[in-house]
């Protein structure tokens, strides 16, 4: 059997080249997105969720792999750029780890339909906060110290966390919106911050897809390296242009969430 046919056999059978290079195109989109502000989830998931003969949770698994990587890729990108607090990071990446395990686990229990008018009501807040207070997000001005600043980011850790392995979409968007709003980072600040946060959810959903057998690895892996480009590519230029520009994409992608969320609710 030469090479080529037997890499078609290790893709799902109803992929073909095209589909293939499709998926490639949006991993790295998704990884773009998500090392600027997050939500690369919007693109990486329904591509992988439109390839016949992948189930849901494998789509699912797969899309964490990928996800991990890029993730990773944009985390140490932003740090030796940006060093972000890692006082802050760190706890809050832990605790969102555990929390993501936890949401996965109930994800089969607890349908996410329950949540999605609350999560649209919750975005359409954030977006008119953010479009009328122009300065919120500009410079980093921390709103708290000490213990109380640690407990908060672990707050918002474990609840974003959760909703990352209960639902998924937008995360990077919430750990966002919890830096800036709740602690006063700066844009650029935040999202690089929330990226090492994010890393570890997908990291605890991922650990918990993998004893399970449904993650697809040579496409994930694939998806990997094209969303790891995306991710460089998105982290260099977020830095470079800084929080004005990460600013008006987190309203970009807060807006794509809320068309999203709407669609699954009243579609």
């Amino acid at each position: 059997m030469s090479q080529m046919a037997l890499s078609l056999t290790l893709m799902p059978e109803g992929l073909d080249w095209g589909g293939l290079v499709l998926l490639l195109l949006a991993a790295f989109a998704a990884g773009w997105v998500d090392a600027v502000v997050g939500g690369g989830g919007l693109i990486q998931l329904p591509a992988l969720l439109l390839v016949p003969g992948i189930a849901p949770v494998q789509a699912l698994a797969t899309n964490k792999l990928a996800s991990v990587f890029g993730t990773a890729a944009s985390s140490v990108s932003y740090y030796r750029s940006v060093r972000p607090s890692l006082k802050t990071a760190l706890p809050m990446a832990v605790i969102a780890l555990l929390a993501a395990v936890g949401g996965a686990s109930l994800a089969a229990f607890l349908p996410s339909e329950v949540f999605t008018p609350i999560i649209m009501i919750a975005l359409v807040v954030v977006a008119l906060i953010t479009i009328f207070k122009p300065a919120l997000g500009a410079v980093t001005k921390l709103k708290y110290s000490g213990a109380k600043h640690v407990v908060l980011a672990g707050v918002a850790g474990a609840a974003i966390g959760f909703y990352d392995g209960l639902i998924g979409p937008g995360t990077g968007t919430f750990l966002v919106i919890a830096l800036v709003g709740l602690l006063g980072y700066d844009f650029l600040m935040a999202s690089a911050q929330a990226k090492i946060v994010n890393f570890a959810t997908n990291l605890g959903a991922l650990l918990l897809f993998i004893p399970l057998g449904v993650v697809l690895w040579p496409l994930g892996l694939l998806m990997a390296a094209a969303n790891v480009a995306g991710s460089v590519l998105g982290s260099k230029m977020a830095i470079a242009r800084g929080a004005r520009f990460v600013r008006v994409l987190f309203l970009v992608i807060v807006a794509a969430l809320i068309v999203k969320l709407g669609f699954d609710l009243w579609g």
